[in-house]
């Protein structure tokens, strides 16, 4: 790994842009546009009254998709932050922990350097000896021979 992070989003504790502005919508939700003057404002108050539940309705529909908007902006929110929270504990928690693997990881490779050192060691040690053994076995066959070949010149063999 080179060191360097790809970025695909948002950093750890970082909202982004933030929640979204519901100013306009906050302060629009009536719908309602000042009557005008003269004779089609009288027309307008006369539709008014006949259709005045059916625009209280609508009025009250949109008081309330307003609040729920609002509440669902907060909920998401506020989930959000939480969700980047837990992410960024649980982050902090896997980082202590392979710092701990990375700890014992080194305390093995030490323990294992040591030993592979110590068998070295030994490998040497055993191949001194069988050199040394093999050296004095040459010395023997030698000094053998040359007491056979005395044997063998000598008329008695005594």
């Amino acid at each position: 790994m080179s060191g360097q992070r790809d970025e695909v989003g948002p950093g750890p504790g970082s909202m982004g842009a933030g929640p979204p502005d519901a100013t306009a919508v906050n302060s629009t939700w009536r719908a309602e546009a000042q009557p005008p003057r003269g004779p089609s404002g009288i027309v307008l108050r006369l539709l008014e009254r006949f259709l005045g539940p059916r625009l209280d309705a609508q009025q009250r529909f949109n008081s309330d998709q307003v609040q729920l908007d609002n509440e669902m902006i907060r909920y998401v929110t506020e989930r959000s932050a939480a969700t980047h929270r837990h992410y960024d504990a649980l982050l902090g928690e896997v980082g202590r922990r392979l710092g701990d693997v990375d700890v014992r990881h080194q305390l093995l490779q030490r323990d294992l350097v040591a030993h592979v050192d110590d068998l070295v060691r030994r490998i040497d040690l055993v191949l001194a000896e069988a050199e040394r053994g093999r050296l004095s076995l040459e010395h023997e066959v030698r000094s053998l021979r040359r007491s056979l070949e005395q044997l063998a010149r000598s008329p008695s063999g005594s």
